[in-house]
Protein backbone atom coordinates (compact mmCIF):
# COMPACT_ATOMS: atom_id res chain seq x y z
CA UNK A 1 0.00 0.00 0.00
CA UNK A 2 0.99 3.63 -0.65
CA UNK A 3 3.92 2.66 -2.92
CA UNK A 4 6.27 4.44 -3.67
CA UNK A 5 5.75 6.50 -0.50
CA UNK A 6 8.01 5.74 2.46
CA UNK A 7 6.83 5.88 6.08
CA UNK A 8 9.33 5.97 8.94
CA UNK A 9 8.59 5.30 12.59
CA UNK A 10 9.82 6.63 15.14
CA UNK A 11 9.19 9.51 14.77
CA UNK A 12 6.42 9.48 12.19
CA UNK A 13 7.98 10.85 9.03
CA UNK A 14 6.76 10.41 5.50
CA UNK A 15 8.13 10.86 2.02
CA UNK A 16 5.27 10.73 -0.43
CA UNK A 17 7.46 11.12 -3.50
CA UNK A 18 6.18 14.64 -4.18
CA UNK A 19 8.25 17.79 -3.68
CA UNK A 20 6.59 20.17 -1.20
CA UNK A 21 8.38 23.13 -2.79
CA UNK A 22 6.61 22.65 -6.14
CA UNK A 23 2.94 23.68 -6.15
CA UNK A 24 2.00 21.43 -9.10
CA UNK A 25 3.25 18.41 -7.20
CA UNK A 26 1.55 19.54 -4.00
CA UNK A 27 -1.84 19.68 -5.71
CA UNK A 28 -1.21 16.32 -7.38
CA UNK A 29 -0.31 14.76 -4.05
CA UNK A 30 -3.47 16.01 -2.34
CA UNK A 31 -5.62 13.95 -4.73
CA UNK A 32 -3.35 10.88 -5.02
CA UNK A 33 -5.33 8.04 -3.45
CA UNK A 34 -2.54 5.51 -4.04
CA UNK A 35 0.41 7.31 -2.45
CA UNK A 36 -1.05 9.85 -0.05
CA UNK A 37 -1.47 7.93 3.22
CA UNK A 38 -3.01 11.01 4.83
CA UNK A 39 -6.11 10.65 2.68
CA UNK A 40 -6.86 7.35 4.41
CA UNK A 41 -6.08 8.85 7.81
CA UNK A 42 -8.45 11.70 7.05
CA UNK A 43 -11.20 9.37 5.85
CA UNK A 44 -10.90 7.05 8.83
CA UNK A 45 -10.20 9.47 11.66
CA UNK A 46 -10.61 13.14 10.78
CA UNK A 47 -13.82 13.29 8.74
CA UNK A 48 -15.87 11.13 11.16
CA UNK A 49 -14.80 13.40 14.01
CA UNK A 50 -15.72 16.52 12.03
CA UNK A 51 -19.09 15.00 11.12
CA UNK A 52 -19.78 14.30 14.79
CA UNK A 53 -18.79 17.75 16.10
CA UNK A 54 -19.94 19.88 13.13
CA UNK A 55 -17.85 22.99 13.93
CA UNK A 56 -18.30 26.23 12.03
CA UNK A 57 -14.53 26.79 11.72
CA UNK A 58 -11.58 24.39 11.74
CA UNK A 59 -8.03 25.59 12.28
CA UNK A 60 -5.04 23.53 11.14
CA UNK A 61 -1.52 24.42 12.20
CA UNK A 62 1.37 23.62 9.83
CA UNK A 63 4.60 24.18 11.70
CA UNK A 64 7.16 22.49 9.46
CA UNK A 65 7.55 21.55 5.81
CA UNK A 66 7.23 17.90 6.89
CA UNK A 67 3.64 18.69 7.95
CA UNK A 68 2.71 20.52 4.76
CA UNK A 69 1.32 17.60 2.72
CA UNK A 70 -0.60 16.15 5.66
CA UNK A 71 -2.02 19.50 6.74
CA UNK A 72 -3.13 20.55 3.27
CA UNK A 73 -4.59 17.09 2.61
CA UNK A 74 -6.80 17.41 5.67
CA UNK A 75 -7.78 20.96 4.66
CA UNK A 76 -8.82 19.99 1.14
CA UNK A 77 -10.75 16.90 2.15
CA UNK A 78 -12.60 18.75 4.90
CA UNK A 79 -13.60 21.49 2.46
CA UNK A 80 -14.77 18.93 -0.09
CA UNK A 81 -16.81 16.97 2.46
CA UNK A 82 -18.14 19.94 4.43
CA UNK A 83 -18.22 23.01 2.18
CA UNK A 84 -20.12 24.98 4.82
CA UNK A 85 -17.17 24.77 7.27
CA UNK A 86 -14.51 27.47 7.15
CA UNK A 87 -10.97 26.07 7.12
CA UNK A 88 -8.16 28.35 8.29
CA UNK A 89 -4.44 27.49 8.36
CA UNK A 90 -1.61 28.93 10.41
CA UNK A 91 1.88 28.09 11.64
CA UNK A 92 5.47 28.95 10.86
CA UNK A 93 5.53 27.48 7.35
CA UNK A 94 2.31 29.29 6.43
CA UNK A 95 3.92 32.57 7.48
CA UNK A 96 7.15 31.89 5.59
CA UNK A 97 5.21 31.22 2.38
CA UNK A 98 2.92 34.25 2.60
CA UNK A 99 4.28 35.83 -0.59
CA UNK A 100 3.59 32.61 -2.49
CA UNK A 101 0.01 32.16 -1.28
CA UNK A 102 -0.88 35.48 -2.88
CA UNK A 103 0.19 34.12 -6.29
CA UNK A 104 -1.67 30.81 -5.94
CA UNK A 105 -5.36 31.65 -5.62
CA UNK A 106 -6.14 27.98 -6.13
CA UNK A 107 -5.13 27.27 -2.52
CA UNK A 108 -7.90 29.62 -1.35
CA UNK A 109 -10.53 28.10 -3.64
CA UNK A 110 -9.71 24.41 -3.20
CA UNK A 111 -7.72 23.89 0.00
CA UNK A 112 -8.48 26.49 2.68
CA UNK A 113 -10.50 29.66 3.19
CA UNK A 114 -7.98 31.82 5.04
CA UNK A 115 -4.46 31.86 6.43
CA UNK A 116 -3.32 33.46 9.67
CA UNK A 117 0.23 34.81 9.59
CA UNK A 118 2.66 35.34 12.46
CA UNK A 119 1.07 34.92 15.89
CA UNK A 120 -2.51 33.73 15.93
CA UNK A 121 -4.04 33.88 19.40
CA UNK A 122 -5.99 37.12 18.90
CA UNK A 123 -6.09 36.89 15.10
CA UNK A 124 -8.02 33.61 15.26
CA UNK A 125 -10.50 35.08 17.74
CA UNK A 126 -11.06 38.10 15.50
CA UNK A 127 -11.42 35.83 12.46
CA UNK A 128 -14.22 34.00 14.26
CA UNK A 129 -15.86 37.35 14.94
CA UNK A 130 -15.62 38.15 11.22
CA UNK A 131 -17.20 34.81 10.33
CA UNK A 132 -20.05 35.71 12.71
CA UNK A 133 -20.47 39.12 11.06
CA UNK A 134 -19.14 41.11 14.01
CA UNK A 135 -16.36 42.71 11.96
CA UNK A 136 -15.17 42.67 8.36
CA UNK A 137 -12.41 40.37 7.14
CA UNK A 138 -10.21 43.32 6.29
CA UNK A 139 -10.33 44.35 9.95
CA UNK A 140 -8.73 41.07 11.07
CA UNK A 141 -4.96 41.54 11.58
CA UNK A 142 -2.46 38.95 10.31
CA UNK A 143 -5.00 37.52 7.85
CA UNK A 144 -4.88 36.40 4.23
CA UNK A 145 -8.24 35.64 2.64
CA UNK A 146 -10.05 35.66 -0.70
CA UNK A 147 -13.04 37.73 -1.72
CA UNK A 148 -14.65 38.59 -5.06
CA UNK A 149 -11.60 40.66 -6.02
CA UNK A 150 -9.05 37.93 -5.33
CA UNK A 151 -6.56 37.10 -2.57
CA UNK A 152 -6.03 39.87 -0.04
CA UNK A 153 -3.85 40.43 3.00
CA UNK A 154 -4.87 42.64 5.91
CA UNK A 155 -2.72 45.71 6.39
CA UNK A 156 -2.49 45.49 10.16
CA UNK A 157 -0.10 43.10 11.95
CA UNK A 158 -0.84 42.32 15.58
CA UNK A 159 1.91 41.27 17.99
CA UNK A 160 0.93 39.40 21.12
CA UNK A 161 1.79 40.72 24.57
CA UNK A 162 3.17 37.56 26.13
CA UNK A 163 2.44 38.49 29.75
CA UNK A 164 -1.22 39.18 28.91
CA UNK A 165 -1.92 35.81 27.32
CA UNK A 166 -3.98 33.28 29.29
CA UNK A 167 -2.81 29.85 30.37
CA UNK A 168 -2.18 27.60 27.33
CA UNK A 169 -5.19 25.36 26.71
CA UNK A 170 -4.70 21.68 25.88
CA UNK A 171 -8.27 20.64 26.66
CA UNK A 172 -9.64 18.06 24.25
CA UNK A 173 -6.25 16.83 23.06
CA UNK A 174 -5.57 13.08 23.47
CA UNK A 175 -2.54 13.63 25.69
CA UNK A 176 -2.37 9.97 26.68
CA UNK A 177 -2.24 8.69 23.09
CA UNK A 178 1.16 10.08 22.09
CA UNK A 179 3.96 7.52 21.70
CA UNK A 180 5.60 8.34 25.03
CA UNK A 181 4.92 6.72 28.39
CA UNK A 182 4.58 10.04 30.23
CA UNK A 183 2.78 13.25 29.27
CA UNK A 184 5.02 16.01 27.94
CA UNK A 185 3.53 19.49 27.58
CA UNK A 186 5.15 22.30 25.54
CA UNK A 187 5.42 25.73 27.11
CA UNK A 188 6.62 28.96 25.49
CA UNK A 189 7.85 31.77 27.75
CA UNK A 190 9.34 33.99 25.03
CA UNK A 191 8.59 35.03 21.46
CA UNK A 192 11.48 35.36 19.06
CA UNK A 193 15.16 34.98 19.96
CA UNK A 194 16.90 37.22 22.50
CA UNK A 195 20.11 37.02 20.42
CA UNK A 196 18.45 37.29 17.02
CA UNK A 197 21.63 38.01 15.07
CA UNK A 198 22.74 34.71 13.51
CA UNK A 199 23.07 35.34 9.78
CA UNK A 200 22.13 31.77 8.76
CA UNK A 201 18.91 31.64 10.79
CA UNK A 202 15.35 32.56 9.77
CA UNK A 203 13.46 31.25 12.80
CA UNK A 204 12.42 34.81 13.60
CA UNK A 205 10.41 34.97 10.38
CA UNK A 206 7.51 33.46 12.31
CA UNK A 207 7.26 36.63 14.40
CA UNK A 208 6.67 40.13 13.11
CA UNK A 209 8.41 41.76 16.07
CA UNK A 210 11.51 40.41 17.74
CA UNK A 211 12.13 39.18 21.23
CA UNK A 212 9.52 39.46 23.98
CA UNK A 213 9.34 37.45 27.18
CA UNK A 214 7.53 36.88 30.45
CA UNK A 215 8.84 37.35 33.96
CA UNK A 216 10.21 34.30 35.75
CA UNK A 217 7.38 34.58 38.30
CA UNK A 218 4.77 34.46 35.54
CA UNK A 219 6.48 31.48 33.90
CA UNK A 220 6.58 29.43 37.08
CA UNK A 221 3.00 30.38 37.97
CA UNK A 222 1.76 29.09 34.61
CA UNK A 223 3.91 25.96 34.61
CA UNK A 224 2.61 25.11 38.07
CA UNK A 225 -0.96 25.64 36.90
CA UNK A 226 -0.39 23.38 33.86
CA UNK A 227 1.19 20.73 36.08
CA UNK A 228 -1.90 20.66 38.27
CA UNK A 229 -4.51 20.96 35.52
CA UNK A 230 -3.13 18.22 33.26
CA UNK A 231 -1.41 16.06 35.88
CA UNK A 232 1.86 16.50 33.96
CA UNK A 233 5.38 16.71 35.33
CA UNK A 234 7.38 16.80 32.09
CA UNK A 235 7.70 20.01 30.09
CA UNK A 236 9.33 21.01 26.83
CA UNK A 237 10.23 24.69 27.04
CA UNK A 238 9.99 25.31 23.30
CA UNK A 239 11.64 28.75 23.20
CA UNK A 240 13.97 29.59 20.30
CA UNK A 241 16.82 29.98 22.81
CA UNK A 242 16.27 30.23 26.55
CA UNK A 243 17.68 33.57 27.83
CA UNK A 244 20.40 33.08 30.47
CA UNK A 245 18.84 35.49 32.98
CA UNK A 246 15.48 33.72 32.72
CA UNK A 247 17.22 30.33 32.87
CA UNK A 248 18.73 31.23 36.23
CA UNK A 249 15.66 32.91 37.70
CA UNK A 250 13.21 30.19 36.62
CA UNK A 251 15.54 27.51 38.02
CA UNK A 252 15.69 29.28 41.37
CA UNK A 253 11.92 29.71 41.59
CA UNK A 254 11.25 26.10 40.61
CA UNK A 255 13.49 25.02 43.50
CA UNK A 256 12.18 27.57 45.99
CA UNK A 257 8.57 26.59 45.30
CA UNK A 258 9.31 22.87 45.05
CA UNK A 259 7.36 22.65 41.76
CA UNK A 260 8.69 19.16 41.13
CA UNK A 261 8.79 19.04 37.33
CA UNK A 262 11.33 17.82 34.75
CA UNK A 263 12.09 19.96 31.72
CA UNK A 264 14.19 20.39 28.59
CA UNK A 265 14.92 23.38 26.35
CA UNK A 266 17.24 24.93 23.75
CA UNK A 267 19.99 27.24 24.98
CA UNK A 268 22.97 29.27 23.74
CA UNK A 269 26.52 28.93 24.98
CA UNK A 270 26.96 32.02 27.16
CA UNK A 271 29.74 33.77 29.07
CA UNK A 272 27.31 34.44 31.93
CA UNK A 273 26.71 30.71 32.48
CA UNK A 274 30.29 29.82 33.48
CA UNK A 275 29.52 29.00 37.08
CA UNK A 276 29.02 25.42 38.21
CA UNK A 277 26.40 26.55 40.72
CA UNK A 278 24.12 27.69 37.86
CA UNK A 279 24.08 24.26 36.26
CA UNK A 280 23.70 22.48 39.60
CA UNK A 281 20.69 24.68 40.35
CA UNK A 282 19.15 24.01 36.92
CA UNK A 283 19.55 20.25 37.43
CA UNK A 284 18.02 20.52 40.91
CA UNK A 285 15.13 22.46 39.34
CA UNK A 286 14.44 19.53 37.00
CA UNK A 287 16.48 20.38 33.88
CA UNK A 288 17.30 17.01 32.26
CA UNK A 289 18.44 17.70 28.70
CA UNK A 290 19.67 20.77 26.84
CA UNK A 291 20.00 21.41 23.10
CA UNK A 292 22.79 23.76 22.02
CA UNK A 293 23.25 25.37 18.61
CA UNK A 294 27.05 25.31 18.50
CA UNK A 295 27.13 25.48 14.65
CA UNK A 296 30.95 25.55 14.49
CA UNK A 297 33.92 25.12 16.83
CA UNK A 298 36.00 27.67 14.93
CA UNK A 299 35.80 31.19 16.34
CA UNK A 300 36.46 32.93 13.01
CA UNK A 301 33.51 31.10 11.45
CA UNK A 302 31.34 31.82 14.51
CA UNK A 303 32.11 35.52 14.12
CA UNK A 304 31.19 35.36 10.41
CA UNK A 305 27.86 33.93 11.53
CA UNK A 306 27.49 36.83 14.00
CA UNK A 307 27.18 34.21 16.72
CA UNK A 308 30.26 35.33 18.67
CA UNK A 309 30.78 32.38 20.99
CA UNK A 310 34.23 31.50 22.30
CA UNK A 311 35.46 27.91 22.22
CA UNK A 312 36.54 28.08 25.86
CA UNK A 313 33.02 29.13 26.86
CA UNK A 314 31.52 26.27 24.83
CA UNK A 315 33.77 23.79 26.60
CA UNK A 316 33.08 25.23 30.04
CA UNK A 317 29.31 25.19 29.56
CA UNK A 318 29.37 21.59 28.32
CA UNK A 319 31.60 20.33 31.12
CA UNK A 320 29.65 22.10 33.84
CA UNK A 321 26.25 20.97 32.55
CA UNK A 322 27.48 17.37 32.21
CA UNK A 323 28.92 17.44 35.72
CA UNK A 324 25.49 18.53 37.01
CA UNK A 325 23.94 15.46 35.36
CA UNK A 326 22.37 17.25 32.37
CA UNK A 327 22.36 15.52 28.98
CA UNK A 328 24.04 17.74 26.35
CA UNK A 329 22.91 17.59 22.73
CA UNK A 330 25.06 19.63 20.32
CA UNK A 331 23.98 20.80 16.86
CA UNK A 332 26.50 21.96 14.25
CA UNK A 333 26.91 22.15 10.49
CA UNK A 334 29.57 22.17 7.79
CA UNK A 335 29.84 24.58 4.89
CA UNK A 336 29.06 28.08 6.13
CA UNK A 337 30.15 30.27 3.19
CA UNK A 338 33.81 31.16 3.65
CA UNK A 339 34.54 28.22 5.95
CA UNK A 340 37.68 26.33 4.93
CA UNK A 341 38.07 22.57 5.03
CA UNK A 342 40.44 22.83 7.99
CA UNK A 343 37.91 24.93 9.89
CA UNK A 344 35.15 22.42 9.17
CA UNK A 345 37.37 19.57 10.37
CA UNK A 346 38.06 21.59 13.53
CA UNK A 347 34.36 21.22 14.37
CA UNK A 348 34.57 17.47 13.73
CA UNK A 349 37.61 17.15 15.98
CA UNK A 350 35.99 19.23 18.70
CA UNK A 351 32.98 16.95 19.05
CA UNK A 352 35.23 13.88 19.00
CA UNK A 353 37.58 15.31 21.64
CA UNK A 354 34.64 16.34 23.84
CA UNK A 355 32.67 13.13 23.47
CA UNK A 356 32.50 12.53 27.24
CA UNK A 357 30.43 15.71 27.70
CA UNK A 358 28.57 15.68 24.36
CA UNK A 359 26.02 12.96 24.91
CA UNK A 360 24.38 13.26 21.49
CA UNK A 361 25.24 15.24 18.39
CA UNK A 362 23.54 16.37 15.18
CA UNK A 363 25.81 17.48 12.35
CA UNK A 364 24.36 18.78 9.10
CA UNK A 365 25.40 20.98 6.18
CA UNK A 366 24.64 24.66 5.57
CA UNK A 367 21.28 25.45 3.96
CA UNK A 368 20.51 28.88 2.49
CA UNK A 369 17.07 29.52 3.97
CA UNK A 370 15.23 32.15 1.98
CA UNK A 371 14.44 34.61 4.79
CA UNK A 372 17.92 34.75 6.34
CA UNK A 373 20.17 37.85 6.32
CA UNK A 374 22.55 35.89 4.08
CA UNK A 375 20.01 35.29 1.33
CA UNK A 376 18.73 38.85 1.56
CA UNK A 377 22.28 40.16 1.12
CA UNK A 378 24.17 37.42 -0.76
CA UNK A 379 26.98 39.66 -2.06
CA UNK A 380 28.08 40.42 1.50
CA UNK A 381 28.61 36.71 2.10
CA UNK A 382 30.11 35.91 -1.30
CA UNK A 383 27.33 33.68 -2.56
CA UNK A 384 25.00 33.58 -5.55
CA UNK A 385 21.42 32.44 -5.01
CA UNK A 386 19.91 30.29 -7.75
CA UNK A 387 16.12 30.40 -7.88
CA UNK A 388 14.35 27.77 -9.95
CA UNK A 389 11.04 28.71 -11.50
CA UNK A 390 9.64 25.23 -10.89
CA UNK A 391 10.13 25.61 -7.13
CA UNK A 392 7.39 28.15 -6.51
CA UNK A 393 6.91 27.31 -2.79
CA UNK A 394 10.55 27.58 -1.70
CA UNK A 395 11.78 27.64 1.89
CA UNK A 396 15.46 27.55 0.86
CA UNK A 397 17.57 28.06 -2.26
CA UNK A 398 20.50 26.41 -3.94
CA UNK A 399 23.61 28.59 -3.78
CA UNK A 400 27.16 28.70 -5.13
CA UNK A 401 30.26 30.51 -3.89
CA UNK A 402 31.36 33.56 -5.86
CA UNK A 403 35.04 32.80 -5.24
CA UNK A 404 36.69 29.37 -4.83
CA UNK A 405 37.44 30.09 -1.18
CA UNK A 406 36.23 27.60 1.37
CA UNK A 407 34.18 24.46 0.93
CA UNK A 408 31.23 24.25 -1.42
CA UNK A 409 27.76 22.96 -0.69
CA UNK A 410 28.66 19.58 -2.19
CA UNK A 411 31.89 19.46 -0.17
CA UNK A 412 29.89 20.10 3.01
CA UNK A 413 27.42 17.35 2.16
CA UNK A 414 30.28 14.92 1.60
CA UNK A 415 31.94 15.84 4.91
CA UNK A 416 28.62 15.35 6.66
CA UNK A 417 28.20 11.92 5.08
CA UNK A 418 31.74 10.96 6.11
CA UNK A 419 31.08 12.00 9.70
CA UNK A 420 28.01 9.79 10.02
CA UNK A 421 29.77 6.92 8.27
CA UNK A 422 33.08 7.04 10.13
CA UNK A 423 32.67 8.99 13.37
CA UNK A 424 29.06 8.85 14.52
CA UNK A 425 28.94 5.47 16.25
CA UNK A 426 29.48 6.81 19.80
CA UNK A 427 26.48 9.13 19.36
CA UNK A 428 23.92 6.76 17.86
CA UNK A 429 21.11 8.19 19.96
CA UNK A 430 19.57 10.31 17.24
CA UNK A 431 17.91 13.69 17.83
CA UNK A 432 14.66 12.20 16.51
CA UNK A 433 14.15 10.35 19.79
CA UNK A 434 14.74 13.40 21.98
CA UNK A 435 11.48 12.93 23.91
CA UNK A 436 12.52 9.39 24.82
CA UNK A 437 16.01 10.47 25.88
CA UNK A 438 14.41 13.20 28.01
CA UNK A 439 12.18 10.65 29.75
CA UNK A 440 15.08 8.26 30.32
CA UNK A 441 17.09 11.02 32.02
CA UNK A 442 14.03 11.94 34.06
CA UNK A 443 13.42 8.35 35.17
CA UNK A 444 16.97 7.47 36.14
CA UNK A 445 18.08 10.92 37.32
CA UNK A 446 21.42 10.87 35.52
CA UNK A 447 22.98 11.50 32.12
CA UNK A 448 25.03 8.30 32.42
CA UNK A 449 22.51 6.09 30.67
CA UNK A 450 25.07 3.69 29.16
CA UNK A 451 26.37 2.72 32.57
CA UNK A 452 22.89 1.84 33.85
CA UNK A 453 22.30 -0.97 31.35
CA UNK A 454 25.81 -1.76 30.20
CA UNK A 455 25.87 -4.99 28.26
CA UNK A 456 28.60 -7.57 28.72
CA UNK A 457 31.24 -7.68 26.01
CA UNK A 458 29.48 -10.51 24.18
CA UNK A 459 26.11 -8.69 24.38
CA UNK A 460 24.61 -11.30 26.70
CA UNK A 461 22.72 -8.66 28.71
CA UNK A 462 20.63 -7.80 25.70
CA UNK A 463 19.98 -11.36 24.58
CA UNK A 464 16.80 -13.19 25.39
CA UNK A 465 14.83 -10.04 26.10
CA UNK A 466 12.03 -10.07 23.58
CA UNK A 467 11.17 -6.85 21.77
CA UNK A 468 13.88 -4.66 23.26
CA UNK A 469 15.92 -2.34 21.07
CA UNK A 470 19.49 -1.34 21.92
CA UNK A 471 21.65 1.44 20.63
CA UNK A 472 25.09 2.83 21.56
CA UNK A 473 25.35 6.17 23.35
CA UNK A 474 28.07 8.47 24.64
CA UNK A 475 29.57 8.35 28.12
CA UNK A 476 28.90 10.83 30.88
CA UNK A 477 31.75 13.01 32.16
CA UNK A 478 34.12 11.31 34.52
CA UNK A 479 34.11 7.92 32.79
CA UNK A 480 37.57 8.25 31.27
CA UNK A 481 39.28 4.92 31.05
CA UNK A 482 36.06 2.96 30.83
CA UNK A 483 34.94 1.28 27.66
CA UNK A 484 33.83 4.01 25.27
CA UNK A 485 30.96 2.07 23.76
CA UNK A 486 28.10 0.82 25.91
CA UNK A 487 24.60 -0.23 25.03
CA UNK A 488 21.44 1.09 26.57
CA UNK A 489 18.24 -0.91 26.46
CA UNK A 490 15.04 0.72 25.26
CA UNK A 491 12.28 -0.44 27.56
CA UNK A 492 8.96 0.70 28.91
CA UNK A 493 9.03 3.33 31.62
CA UNK A 494 6.81 2.20 34.43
Amino acid sequence: AYYPASLVFYPMESNLGYRPGVSKEVFACLDDEQVNVYRDICNQLVLPSVSKEKPAVIGISIGTQMQLMAGLTFCKMIKESFPEIRVVVGGNVVTRLQEEWAHHERFFTEVFDAAILYEGEHALLWYLEAVNGQRSMEQVPNLMYRDADGVKQSKEVYTEKTSALPLPDFDGLPLDRYFVPERIIPYLATRGCYWGRCTFCDHGQGYFDQYRGMSAQHVVDQVTALRDKYNCRHFLFSDESYPPALFKKVSQLLVDRNVGIKWTTLIRFEETLQDQAIWDLAAKAGCCTLYYGMESANERVLNLMDKHARKSVIQNNLHQAAKAGIWNHVMAFYGFPGETRDEALETRQFVIDNQPVIHSVELFYFVAYRHTPMVRNPDKFGITIHKQEEYDLPLDYYYTLNEPVGISCLDAMQLCEEFYKNDFQPWAVRVNSREHVFLYISKFGTNKLPQIYAATKDGAAAEGVSGLVTWPVAMGEGDEGKEGMSRVVSHGLG
